[in-house]
């Protein structure tokens, strides 16, 4: 057995059946100093079913809340000690390091371990070990949280959310980022450098036995994977997937449908092409719209960027646009009021396929997409060829996944330290727990991220993962299909706290019916098919999803007017 004091994973973004047997205890150790940080006597009311009445205790809190979820979720005879504080981090105005975690020590080869030769994080390696193999001097999670956040000059305009309650509106929400920097402490990170493809002290992680290299067609601690193969891969923005037969079997209960941009003529470039997806407008469908491609002029400046009145002819056709200076709204705007049925917006630099199109414009009744500079080039060169093209959610593709169904893990080009290799993707829709920026919607589930602890060894020696049961879980809403409403049922086997959410195919949340402490027992509550703003949503099929910190569970429902 070996022991190495490791710092690991860090989260640096913000653009913005029962329990198991032998659940886990995770105590929190207070680590900050007198007056500071979970010791902060500044007052403060109770927010959100959080009832601390100081700064530093609504924090600290939050901590155990987040612990006392993880730990009701996973199996260990042996404490797990996090070592706990809050500290200035790194901050500008928009953006800041929320906080970071990862194991004090890691080990291999003891008693237990399901593979030799393989690290394995402290608080797991105590588990399968069934001792603490470091002994008491160590505790086995370091994490430390930004103390700035909200103040000036540190994410302006926002501030922690300590509540607990999924309620954090324009705040960033403490409770999701303590279970995300958790998950990294837990095992959710790999040991192995992804900018130099070196293993620690020699030897891979056992995270690395699920990684797919796309490129190669190996996983990264086979021994023909060597170091420069690894680096490939960290930076090849989607050729790395998680290969666990947990995740793999259960991506379906997460994840919406793909949507794509599917070129059919000419047959040279005919294809899908990943998008990132606006954030306005409509959805798209599985009919989608299709069309001719025609590149926009607006006859200004850079006459292809769509920032003013669009002068050809684009009626009935999805317009190409070149990303400029204007807002990406702007754009979309003046090619629906030139008769356009759809937007195509092609970067203006190289990258990894890109991320959704931020704004905000209720009028805006057609859908748009985003492609990376290099589909960008070459589609534009054949419009003048017939280029047609579609705009469509493909329900056969999960979201965040790769041909063969893996959910991929987060490669961006260059390698980004702390975030790279150690996330899930954020082509993941709806956004999951152990991606590398924390979103609205994410409160208290580990979604998947269970699934990923399964194929590590959390549940050796159990006959499969903690799922719903029928005295725990969802029942079939009724009616279904429905015109005027359904009614959802779920059973608890004890007091848990829920979460009721609606979201669309793709994965886009509708609505959220329900969120806070619920007793054990039968519980019924009524959709009546509107969305969080009281509009009745479209005829199609929706996904509603009940998560509690013991399991998750979805199921659909057809809409029919």
């Amino acid at each position: 057995m070996r022991r190495l004091h490791v710092f690991l994973a860090t989260l640096a973004v913000l653009a913005l059946a029962a329990a198991p047997a032998f659940a886990a205890t995770i105590t929190i150790v207070n680590a900050d100093g007198a007056g500071e940080g979970f010791n902060d006597p500044t007052p403060v009311a109770p927010v959100g079913g959080n009832p601390g009445t100081t700064l530093g205790a609504q924090r600290l809190y939050v901590f155990q809340y987040a612990a006392d979820i993880w730990g009701s979720i996973l199996p260990s005879n042996v404490t797990i000690y996090v070592n706990s504080q809050f500290n200035p981090l790194s901050c500008t105005s928009t953006s800041a390091v929320l906080g970071s975690a990862g194991p004090v020590t890691v080990d291999r080869d003891f008693p237990g371990a399901p593979l030799t030769a393989h690290w394995y994080h402290a608080s797991l390696a105590n588990k399968l070990a069934n001792t603490d193999l470091d002994g008491p001097a160590y505790p086995e999670i370091n994490a430390q949280f930004n103390s700035s956040i909200g103040t000036t000059g540190c994410l302006d305009g926002s501030g922690w959310y300590l509540g607990v309650d999924g309620n954090e509106g324009s705040l960033v929400e403490l409770l999701p980022v303590v279970l995300h920097e958790f998950g990294h402490g837990l095992g959710f990170s790999t040991t192995t450098s992804g900018s130099s493809g070196n293993f620690l002290s020699s030897y891979p992680s056992i995270f690395d036995h699920f990684i797919h290299d796309g490129i190669t067609s190996r996983h990264w601690d086979d021994p023909a994977e060597v170091a420069a193969d690894r680096v490939a891969s960290a930076i090849s923005c989607n050729q790395i997937a998680w290969d666990g037969a947990n995740v793999l079997a259960h991506t379906g209960d997460f994840l919406g449908g793909k949507i794509a941009l599917r070129v059919s003529a000419p047959a040279g470039v005919a294809g899908d092409y990943d998008v990132g997806l606006a954030q306005f407008g409509p959805t798209p469908t599985t009919g989608g719209v299709t069309g001719t491609v025609v590149l926009a002029n607006d006859g200004t400046g850079t006459t292809t960027d769509g920032c003013e009145a669009i002068t050809n002819d684009v009626s009935g056709k999805i317009a190409f646009i070149d990303r400029g200076t204007c807002a990406f709204v702007t754009k979309v705007k003046n090619a629906q009021n030139a008769g356009a049925i759809g937007v195509i917006i092609a970067d203006n630099v190289a990258g990894c396929p890109p991320a959704g199109l931020g704004g905000t414009d209720a009028t805006i009744t057609i859908p748009s997409v985003r492609i990376t500079l290099d589909d960008g080039n070459l589609l534009r060169a054949q419009i003048g060829s017939g280029l047609v093209a579609s705009i469509l959610m493909d329900p056969s593709q999960q979201a965040g996944t790769d041909g063969a169904g893996r959910l991929k893990l987060y490669a961006p080009n260059p390698y980004q330290s702390g975030s790279s290799v150690s996330h899930w993707d954020t082509s993941a829709e709806p956004s999951l727990l152990m991606e590398p920026a924390i979103t609205q919607g994410l409160s208290s589930s580990v979604d998947i991220t269970r699934q990923a602890f399964a194929d590590i060894g959390w549940f050796q020696g159990l006959l499969d993962v903690p799922v719903a049961s029928a005295a725990h879980g969802l029942e079939p809403s009724a009616p279904n299909p429905t015109r005027g409403g359904t009614v959802i049922a779920w059973s608890l086997s004890r007091d848990e706290t829920v979460d009721l959410r609606v979201f669309d195919l793709f994965g886009r949340q509708i609505a959220q019916l329900a969120h806070g402490p619920m007793t054990q027992g039968r519980h019924t509550l009524r959709w009546d098919g509107t969305d969080a703003s009281g509009r009745r949503v479209a005829p199609g099929v929706y996904r509603y999803r009940l998560s509690t910190p013991s399991f998750t569970e979805s199921r659909s429902v057809i809409v029919v007017h």
